[in-house]
């Protein structure tokens, strides 16, 4: 039951904002007995000790942090629910994080606009588990250190994943570094399932009526209504990275219109570039759908900086504010399992259907319960009471654990 508390309590306290860490929320700690021994700890330190242990040592907590979520994820193996390519999707992609009206280290303009923090986030699944979340400061392009964060995103994500991967990038991390990190991770591990890719095409400066003629020849054109037309089609494309050669599929979608939506004729037509780098055997179609579930990941973007309050970080410390991070992701990824076992069952709290929830929906309903400890015959028991619903949703957990056959109606 200790075990219990512990963990439920762990989940909790991390998933408050980063303030509630290393601010001022330490010194308003109602349960002494609960936190040191859901903790673990002998005694509650202080906001400033805290604060000063964690500004210390922040650069050699993190590695054990990200280490700590990645092997829990490879500990539970959740369950993933592919594409209809069978694929399980390897969403990344800049969150920017409004941090305006500070002096922090490392906040500056963004190409928003705003002066923010620029983290680069990688989600494995449908389910949104997050396996990197790297803190970077505003100004950096979101292209510098990418190779190197999706090469460890890839390998974690198999030691997790038994299906073929599908990575997917939007316009701004269109560079050919990125494809060389899938060619060379498929060669590295050629007895795993094998890893593709998806990419925006950035047509920069592209010429937009050279492509229309080629879309002329090559286009399969679709009249969506009158004065709008669409051309699909694919081109084999040769990109040289470092002396090698490399001959990657692009596929185009080609909008003209001659007439607006309002029904208003144009002197000139309007055209639309838009292209995707892939290495996937499928209909145009099917690529640019499976492009448009990459704005799936925006709400896992949101979860973190509404659900879990976690966009104005609380240090003025970049290596401070990349720990909270690092802890919020663990917490992240602990919240995100219990809601997809312990929420969707019978005899969880009633919710329309879903695939998933939201973690501010986990959060509220098996977290934010009340329960009376009761410490009794040298253990500690925790008890929900006869009508608590939550309760059978942490039942549902364990199970799937397998550290007990059930619970009972009132207590634990």
């Amino acid at each position: 039951m200790k075990r219990f508390i512990i963990e439920q309590s762990s989940a909790d306290i991390i998933s408050h904002s980063g303030l509630s860490l290393i601010g001022q929320a330490i010194n308003s700690i109602e349960s002494e007995f609960y936190f040191t021994s859901a903790m673990d700890i002998d005694e509650i330190p202080g906001e400033a000790t805290l604060r000063q242990r964690m500004d210390k040592h922040a650069i050699s907590f993190l590695p054990i942090v990200e280490k700590a979520s990645r092997d829990f994820l490879s500990n539970i193996q959740p369950a993933l629910r592919p594409l209809s390519t069978g694929h399980i999707p390897v969403d990344a992609d800049v969150t920017p994080m409004d941090n305006s009206g500070s002096h922090k280290e490392g906040v500056s303009r963004t190409y928003k606009g705003h002066d923010r923090y620029a983290p680069m986030a990688v989600y494995l699944g449908q389910e949104g588990y997050c396996i990197g979340f790297e803190l970077r400061e505003g100004k950096q392009h979101c292209q510098k250190d990418t190779p190197a964060l999706l090469a460890r995103a890839l390998r974690d994500a198999q030691k997790i994943a038994a299906q073929p991967l599908l990575l997917r990038l939007d316009g701004g991390n269109d560079a050919i570094e990125n494809i060389e990190v899938v060619l060379a991770h498929n060669e590295a591990h050629e007895d795993l399932p094998v890893v593709d890719f998806l990419i925006k095409w950035n047509p920069r400066r592209q010429d937009k009526a050279d492509w229309l003629a080629i879309a002329e020849q090559k286009g399969k054109w679709i009249y969506s209504r009158e004065g709008k037309r669409v051309a699909l089609f694919s081109v084999q494309t040769a990109r040289h990275w470092k002396g090698h050669n490399y001959s990657v599929r692009r596929v185009i979608r080609i909008i003209e219109r001659t007439i607006d939506r309002h029904g208003q004729r144009l002197l000139v037509p309007e055209i639309d570039l838009e292209g995707w780098w892939t290495r996937l055997d499928v209909s145009e179609e099917d690529v640019i759908q499976l492009y448009a579930d990459h704005g799936t990941s925006e709400q896992f973007h949101s979860e973190f900086k509404t659900d879990r309050d976690i966009e104005r970080l609380p240090s003025g410390k970049l290596a401070t504010n990349a720990l909270v991070l690092g802890l919020s992701v663990l917490a992240y990824n602990i919240l995100c399992w219990i809601g997809q076992n312990g929420l969707p069952g019978s005899k969880s709290p009633k919710r329309s259907k879903a695939q998933r929830r939201r973690i501010r929906t986990v959060m509220q309903e098996p977290m934010y319960v009340a329960a009376r400890i009761i410490k009794t015959a040298r253990t500690i028991k925790i008890s929900f009471g006869r009508s608590c619903r939550a309760l059978q949703a942490f039942d549902a957990v364990y199970r799937k654990l397998g550290l007990w056959p059930g619970v009972p109606d009132h207590s634990g």
